[in-house]
């Protein structure tokens, strides 16, 4: 076998991730292969049964492939996540404000993240667990647990596995915490920001509370518009405290707005 033909089995098995791991040990061709499933099986759900308006993708065509903190309001626990990865595919594509050609789900971004707290994709059936293997970085909520607020240890290692993320690829976080309408931001978020310093992308979306049930799984109401838009990134200063990155993120995010 010539060398040439070396080189493209190679750059094919780079493609799909063949023999490489992500940061927390998990395949990245096993990954693929649960992003590209699930992509499949929620596509109708954003683009036929309701329509899916995306504004603002031009601001992530230039950004990094490492140390970008995606920050959006939070309104259903899997179809919002599930929505910007499909998004994050189209770009990866050299799509802009469209999900409109699943051709992406071919070869979906595998340096993809997300926040998700450990009892609710433990506790809450077979499928939040094949999700939790499409990046899910699992953290222990200090201040609710099984639908109450509760009050316990702040998780330590929250923190260090979120940074983990960050240094390989993007990571989504829902700084309010939960679905519930009009929290407000997690001091967390803010001092996450400042530990690691990544580039932050806020995000404003909604109509699936409308759409979709609590979880994001089953339909509720068909013909939804949702929406999701992309604010220009930010790099906050370093020595900003902790309320005014509050403060900022509140604007840029736009509680009053996406509720």
């Amino acid at each position: 076998m010539n060398q040439s033909k070396l080189g493209k089995i190679f750059q094919f098995m780079d493609t799909l991730g063949l023999g490489e791991r992500d940061p927390f040990g998990n395949p990245i061709l096993f990954k693929r292969l649960v992003m590209m499933v699930l992509g499949f099986i929620s596509y109708n759900r954003l683009t036929v049964y309701n329509k899916t308006k995306i504004t603002g993708t031009e601001h992530l065509e230039n950004l990094p492939e490492q140390g970008v903190l995606f920050l959006p309001n939070h309104q259903t626990y899997f179809m919002d996540v599930v929505t910007l990865y499909h998004i994050f595919f189209s770009v990866k594509w050299g799509f802009r404000n469209t999900i409109n050609y699943p051709i992406y789900l071919m070869a979906p971004r595998s340096n993809l993240f997300y926040v998700a707290a450990s009892e609710t994709m433990k506790n809450d059936g077979f499928l939040p667990r094949v999700m939790a293997q499409a990046g899910a970085i699992l953290v222990n909520r200090s201040w609710r647990a099984e639908g109450v607020d509760v009050k316990r240890e702040v998780d330590l290692a929250a923190v260090e596995k979120i940074g983990k993320g960050l240094k390989f690829g993007w990571v989504i976080s829902f700084p309010q915490g939960t679905t519930r309408a009009f929290a407000p931001l997690r001091k967390g978020t803010a001092h996450l920001i400042k530990g690691e310093n990544p580039i932050v992308v806020p995000v404003r979306i909604n109509g699936f509370r409308r759409a979709f049930d609590k979880k994001g799984l089953l339909i509720k109401k068909r013909n939804t518009t949702l929406t999701v838009e992309f604010r220009e990134p930010i790099r906050f200063d370093t020595k900003a405290t902790t309320e005014e990155i509050l403060e900022r993120l509140r604007q840029e995010i736009g509680l009053e707005y996406a509720e």
